[in-house]
């Protein structure tokens, strides 16, 4: 563990996913467990056809960037990730009311975002166009549109971060690692203040084609909205989602000096690899113990003092009775104390920024002493018997969430957030 590190605290927040398009409309949703899930009928219109076994996924309806984020001219070169992701961080820094250049200088704060996949859509389509030419051509733009740290790059750029910027690519974990590395900045005094999250954007044919392959999809026959049933016998895979958030974090000192609305708190961060499977967790869930016993060592807290888990929970019959597993290990008795949801149950499953959003949610709560439901849990399984807050949100004081996330390659990340109480 670093020793004298500095404190690092949350002053700005907001993202972009189904449930809304800003950090009010986002949260109302999900405390009146809303669900964002929907067909694709209206989304997929290109000129290919055949029958498609998947038809439904969680995404962002009636967006459009402003001009004054990306201008008209640019809007048509970046893919949608990088729309989302500068969306989220223009209304992020607002949120924080930090002052780049007299709060802190631009060398002294960076843009740190999880991206797991990229541009596919821009790809894609691109990809099309190509085979249809008759010589090899593509948009200058056509890379700079697509790779991963485009991101945090134009980020960076529109609003004048001279600090650390790149992007990290861990599949479902890579927003997870990101805040993380961010904290690892302000700790050490690298950066004063850093944007870190998340932006994801792959809803297209090709994409879902292949998590279908995978059997990872959910394909079950109910209307969409209850598609997405994390920790119930029904469950038989996840539903696609798409969106950004972005968290402003600064030391604790800056947040002092300038007088800012302190959100929360980072105080742990813990992450491990299951060395097991590409895909499947480990069945006891041996990573995200490792993972979650990392981030409570470095808070420096009991199993005990945890309020609450934002789960990953993607609603895949492996990974819940994994991850019940991995807390009933970690918490012991407390495991069934405290409250646990799944919010993917409402936005799908957002790959590389679902760390992101779910740690917008935890941070949430901590503001508001309010818990976000897991939907569509009306028939538990027997092997998910924890309180996963089901159905219906909750009203309970809450001083320190947890928020897992796991991927392909059996990548963990668990952070802890504390609700700020002063020096």
């Amino acid at each position: 563990m670093l020793t004298n590190k500095k404190r690092v605290v949350i002053t700005g927040l907001s993202g972009i996913c189904g449930l809304g398009h800003s950090k009010n409309e986002i949260w109302k949703n999900a405390l009146s467990g809303k669900s964002s899930i929907k067909k694709l009928n209206d989304r997929f219109i290109d000129d290919i056809e055949f029958d498609f076994p998947v038809n439904i996924a969680s995404y962002v309806n009636n967006f459009k960037i402003d001009d004054e984020i990306l201008s008209p001219k640019e809007q048509d070169r970046f893919d949608t990730f990088i729309h989302y992701a500068l969306h989220s961080a223009h209304h992020a820094l607002i949120d924080s009311n930090l002052k780049i250049g007299s709060d802190v200088l631009p060398h002294k704060i960076g843009c740190i975002l999880g991206v797991g996949m990229g541009g596919f859509p821009l790809t894609e389509s691109s990809y099309r166009k190509f085979l249809k030419q008759k010589r090899a051509r593509t948009s200058p733009f056509f890379i700079p549109s697509i790779i991963p740290n485009m991101a945090s790059g134009l980020i960076s750029i529109k609003l004048g971060l001279q600090g650390s910027n790149f992007s990290i690519s861990s599949a479902c974990a890579s927003s997870g690692h990101a805040i993380e590395m961010g904290v690892r900045q302000i700790q050490t005094g690298i950066q004063d203040a850093v944007l870190v999250g998340g932006s994801e954007a792959v809803l297209t044919k090709l994409t879902i084609a292949g998590f279908n392959s995978m059997k990872a999809l959910s394909k079950r026959d109910v209307p969409a909205q209850h598609a997405s049933c994390p920790f119930s016998s029904d469950r038989d895979g996840f539903v696609i989602g798409e969106g950004a958030a972005i968290l402003v974090i600064e030391s604790l000192d800056s947040a002092l000096k300038r007088d800012a609305t302190i959100l929360a708190e980072i105080i742990g961060c813990g992450s491990s690899a299951d060395a097991h499977h590409i895909t499947s967790p480990h069945p006891e869930g041996q990573g995200a113990i490792k993972a979650m016993e990392q981030a409570l060592l470095e808070a420096s807290i009991e199993p005990n003092q945890v309020d609450y888990i934002n789960a990953h929970g993607t609603s895949t019959p492996l990974g819940d009775i994994s991850e019940t597993n991995a807390i009933k290990s970690v918490f012991k008795e407390h495991a069934y104390k405290l409250n646990i949801s799944s919010t993917k149950s409402m936005t799908g499953h957002l790959l590389g920024s679902a760390a992101a959003i779910e740690s917008f949610f935890c941070v949430q709560s901590l503001v508001h002493q309010e818990i976000a439901p897991t939907i569509n849990l009306d028939n538990p399984d027997p092997e998910c018997d924890l309180n996963y807050t089901p159905n219906t949100s909750i009203k309970k004081k809450i001083n320190i969430a947890l928020n897992n996330s796991f991927g392909f390659g059996g990548t963990n990340s668990s952070l802890i957030f504390k609700k700020f109480q002063g020096e």
